[in-house]
């Protein structure tokens, strides 16, 4: 009995092993294409063209300044 117990703990062992390498392996290729996809229809985006905003009149100095700053070192890191 020993000998089926260990045979059947082997054969789960595997079986949910190669299950879990065949998820990782698709889920890596659909994360790709969709990258692929994503690339190919969306146009490219200058992120560094976001410290060009222009803020509006309305607001004042203070706020004005605390805006910049902080896109200043939101695209720092």
């Amino acid at each position: 009995m020993e000998n089926n117990l260990l045979a059947e703990a082997i054969n789960l062992t595997l079986f949910g092993m190669g299950f879990v390498f065949v998820f990782l392996t698709l889920m890596v290729v659909v994360t790709t294409m969709m990258s692929l996809l994503v690339q190919r229809f969306q146009p490219n985006l200058n992120l560094a063209a976001t410290s060009n905003i222009e803020l509006s009149s309305d607001i004042d100095e203070r706020t004005k300044a605390i805006i910049t700053k902080a896109i200043g070192i939101h695209t720092k890191t």
